[in-house]
């Protein structure tokens, strides 16, 4: 028995090491090129694209005197010389990538907001003045053009977000605090984020990619180097990484970057509807197994919705093959089409499947915009204002079926700013007579009026009040 004992520890034995050679021979790197895994191939033929933004702008300080309160030294010099305000320097960084081989470069609206001057360097340290081409504040991305640009550039080219997943590898180049060009890998850690609260569109690629301050602007890359996202803004409580990194997908990139090398300004889609998320009661209500598409509340009677034959109630499910489930991703989905294409929309009416089609066409300016600004001593002195069209209610965010006329611009430390006049604000009458357009409504604000009762819209809801003349 002993013997037998003996002999089958042996044979375990002998299994268990020859079962950990194998293991070994399988696992264990055999040759160096096995060892050195790298993405350094990759790095090499991506980074001298991406570039470092510095931004200048000019702001006014008012210097603060410590007398400045003191009623004695006010009873001789007044405010004046005294909390003057004064001329002073604030300087951004952030990251770009050239996208076109003539000096094209993306970068994020925020890098430069403002900016009197900008500068880019590339990643051998040469630097370029550049010129900013296109500034598009909804989708939070800017365009520059290097000034008198004397030879190509190294250039990223433009991925399909679209064919991303969750998983894949990706790459972040930028320049964090300002320490140098700096690369970062990760993952992608979802497609189609929303309620990031960065742009209009609300559509992100995330990724655990580390992304930081100065990170914006910067390149995320494929496994291929093409450039798949615009790193944009990151989740933080720290100020740093926490891992959660949001990057614009390159389809979005790719319509303003070609907007701006065409020459004209950003044209999105024109939907003319409005359109709700699919509650979990709601679809119960529609006999569905789970929510899902969008619900479209509204139509407008000349709007492109209506000639393809939607009408309110029924649910869209798909643009083109891409499935949407809110209205941001409808709306990045239907802007990332182009003007001029055919969308294909899968709705669902009174439980049954059915495809429509409709052209992507952009939103009319009529009535023209007519755009004024109003001074004097009026609530709304400091304001620009416009009238009302799907063009305008398009860029400012609002429903495009509103008239009248609204106000696109309220100026620091304006008298309308300090009554708490917003941009976005749509004036509905001022003291008592109906605001029909930007022309009555500059020749009301240059009256004075002892008392001034307005009606404001704000957000749907209908605001009144009186102001003292």
């Amino acid at each position: 028995m002993k013997r037998l004992f003996k002999r089958s520890a042996v044979v375990f034995v002998a299994v268990v090491m020859s079962l950990g050679t194998a293991l070994a021979q399988d696992k264990v790197p055999s040759s160096k090129m096995e060892m050195q895994l790298s993405f350094s191939p990759l790095v090499q033929s991506a980074a001298p694209a991406v570039v470092n933004v510095y931004a200048t702008r000019k702001v006014q300080a008012r210097s603060r005197s410590p007398f400045f309160d003191d009623p004695f030294f006010q009873r001789f010099f007044g405010n004046g010389g005294i909390g003057q305000p004064r001329e002073r320097v604030q300087r951004s960084l952030g990251s770009g990538v050239i996208v076109d081989p003539s000096g094209v470069i993306v970068t994020n609206h925020h890098v430069i907001d403002g900016a009197t001057e900008v500068k880019i360097a590339l990643s051998d340290r040469s630097e370029f003045e550049a010129d900013v081409v296109l500034d598009d504040e909804r989708t939070d991305l800017a365009i520059l053009k290097v000034r008198d640009a004397k030879h190509p550039f190294p250039s990223l080219e433009f991925a399909d977000s679209d064919d991303l997943l969750v998983g894949d590898l990706v790459l972040a180049i930028g320049n964090p605090f300002g320490v140098g060009q700096t690369v970062t890998s990760g993952i992608v850690s979802a497609l189609a984020r929303t309620q990031v609260g960065v742009t209009d569109y609300q559509f992100f690629i995330q990724t655990d990619a580390a992304i930081n301050p100065g990170n914006s602007g910067g390149a995320l890359v494929d496994m291929k180097g093409r450039l798949v996202g615009i790193n944009s803004s990151i989740f933080t409580r720290s100020g740093g990484s926490n891992g959660i990194g949001f990057a614009i997908p390159a389809n979005m990139v790719r319509v303003v970057a070609e907007a701006a090398i065409s020459g004209n300004k950003v044209q999105r889609a024109w939907f003319g509807g409005n359109l709700q998320t699919v509650s979990a009661d709601i679809a119960e209500g529609l006999g569905m197994d789970r929510p899902q598409g969008v619900l479209v509340t509204e139509i407008d009677p000349a709007g492109p919705a209506q000639a393809a034959g939607l009408q309110v109630g029924d649910l869209i499910l798909k643009v083109n093959d891409n499935t949407v489930n809110s209205p941001d991703g409808f709306g990045y989905r239907f802007t990332t089409v182009g003007i001029g294409e055919t969308v294909r929309l899968t709705i669902l009416r009174q439980g049954s499947e059915k495809q429509i089609s409709l052209k992507a066409v952009a939103a009319p300016e009529k009535p023209l915009r007519d755009e004024r600004e109003i001074a004097g001593y009026s609530p709304f002195s400091g304001t620009k204002i416009l009238n009302l069209s799907p063009a305008v209610a398009q860029e400012l965010g609002l429903e495009t079926s509103m008239t009248g006329v609204v106000i696109s611009h309220v100026a620091q430390g304006s008298t309308a700013q300090r009554l708490g006049v917003k941009a976005g604000d749509i004036v509905r009458r001022i003291n008592g007579e109906f605001i029909r357009n930007t022309k009555v409504m500059k020749i009301l604000c240059d009256q004075k009026f002892r008392l001034w009762r307005l009606e404001i819209e704000r957000e749907g809801k209908l605001i009144k009040t009186v102001i003292s003349g």
